[in-house]
């Protein structure tokens, strides 16, 4: 069992990364080696600079690697048991995973409520309408835009990014940087329904963030990745405590560092280095 496993006292995680490699063009390798367990009903985010591997990974769940020549070349993914590295996106939407792209990638000349319709396409049930409403409950907002999604805001459209994906009904949602290019009031906002959402739904999610401390104030379990490497993980409380993230993610830290030459000199001493 993992260390997340055991810390946050889960019997199984409901998603399991194990020492995977991804490599693009057969040739760039970008992932070496990285184990990630979600448990069940939790927030897990994964933290780190641009470039790191964060949304290679979350490719790597939702099967969206082939779609730019990319594949998973060693280790596996296990979702509730099953792997499903080699599974196509739709078996894997089809599964219970969705991912909510960097960027939103809402379909702008398609309405709210067809955008919505648009989540629920896996599915067979007649109770499509009544989640929309549910969707609405959240995102009281969107009820109100009655036009094309690509007039909406930023912030409204990152709501519907987020409501299409609740209606496919997942067992878990995999988030990539959902408060890029929002006001910190939005951002507030979108975090805060985001937490909502996982307490009432129970809905697994793992957060890709570069917002370090509104990730780690809504998650259970942290993990950093740098150059395609986990370097570090622990608990919310173990990861914000902790003195290297407080200087180089959350902005804080020992205040006797306050000069570049000293901050230079103390990442070449980074403990995950």
């Amino acid at each position: 069992m993992s260390q997340a496993a055991v810390q946050t006292q889960v019997a199984e995680p409901v998603l399991c990364i194990n020492n995977i490699e991804v490599v693009y063009d057969e040739v760039i390798q970008v992932l070496r080696g990285v184990s990630i367990d979600v448990p069940k009903g939790q927030i897990v985010t994964l933290l780190g600079p641009n470039g790191a591997g964060k949304s290679t990974t979350l490719k790597a769940i939702s099967g969206l690697l082939k779609s730019e020549d990319g594949e998973v070349t060693r280790g596996d993914i296990r979702f509730m048991g099953q792997r499903i590295d080699r599974q196509s996106p739709e078996a894997i939407v089809r599964d219970g995973i969705f991912q909510v792209m960097e960027g939103r990638r809402i379909v702008e000349d398609m309405t709210v409520i067809e955008n919505l319709k648009l989540g629920a396409y896996t599915r067979s049930d007649n109770e499509v309408a009544a989640d929309i409403e549910m969707v609405f409950e959240y995102f009281p907002r969107l009820k109100e835009r009655t036009g094309l999604a690509g007039y909406l805001s930023g912030g409204e459209q990152q709501m519907l990014a987020i409501g299409r994906a609740l209606m496919a009904r997942p067992k878990m949602i995999c988030l990539d940087e959902p408060s890029m290019g929002l006001s910190p009031l939005l951002v507030k906002e979108v975090f805060g329904i985001i937490e909502k959402i996982n307490k009432e739904q129970g809905i697994t999610m793992l957060l890709v963030e570069q917002n370090a401390n509104y990730a780690l104030k809504a998650a259970d379990y942290g993990y950093i990745m740098e150059s395609g490497k986990i370097v570090l993980d622990g608990t919310r409380e173990q990861l914000l405590n902790n003195e290297d993230v407080k200087e180089f993610y959350l902005g804080g830290g020992n205040e006797e560092r306050k000069s570049f030459k000293n901050l230079k000199s103390y990442k070449r001493r980074k403990r995950w280095l």
